[in-house]
């Protein structure tokens, strides 16, 4: 008997059709591109938005303050979204990023799957809601006034839309964890089962 260690096998061929499909999900490449323009659009924004901060905080109200640092954490919350979907979203269904053991790896790119990027996508949703329903709120003392940005429908409806991003967010988690539950079951009974 031979102790020398075995040649791992060789892939086999694949076929043109096959590595067709395969290599299509390089189309999505653009998209991805595309979302970090969009990204360097709102970091101009959040800079623009910034500098009338900076300019008019001495003849502003503390509640117009408060608004625009609630407009610069919502442009930093979809900001955070976009880096979610690009990076997630390339690392899952494009090419793998290789990021294992650098020291700015983002955390959650380790166990990043689909299931995992919805969540993560919706939890985002529900906080940038969150934070244009806060802006709604302080705001809301001008109601059917001149000043106000608002009707009392508009609030109504947002806070509907609210509740509705939030339901989705608990269905998404739910639907993940029931799935997450059957592979568990399908992986115990396969692992328990003797040799047949």
């Amino acid at each position: 008997m031979s102790s020398e260690p075995k040649a791992p096998l060789a892939n086999p061929p694949i076929g043109l059709f096959p590595r067709l499909i395969f290599g299509s999900r390089w189309l999505q490449l653009p998209l991805y591109v595309g979302l970090i323009v969009a990204q360097a659009v709102y970091v101009l924004l959040f800079l623009k938005e910034l500098w009338h901060l900076v300019a008019h905080s001495f003849d502003a109200s503390e509640q117009q303050i408060m608004l625009v640092v609630l407009g610069l954490i919502d442009v930093v919350m979809i900001s955070n979204l976009l880096v979610m979907v690009i990076v997630g979203g390339y690392e899952t269904f494009v090419s793998r990023l290789n990021l294992r053991g650098h020291p700015d790896e983002p955390e959650w790119l380790s166990h990043v799957n689909a299931s995992v990027l919805k969540i993560k996508l919706a939890m985002a949703i529900v906080g940038i809601s969150s934070i244009s329903l806060l802006r709604t709120f302080i705001e809301a003392g001008n109601l059917g006034t001149t000043r106000s940005n608002f009707t009392e429908t508009g609030v109504m409806w947002q806070v509907l839309i609210h509740l509705t991003f939030i339901i989705s967010a608990i269905g998404i988690a739910w639907v993940d964890r029931l799935s997450e539950n059957g592979h568990r079951k399908e992986n115990g009974h396969a692992s328990t089962r003797g040799p047949v």
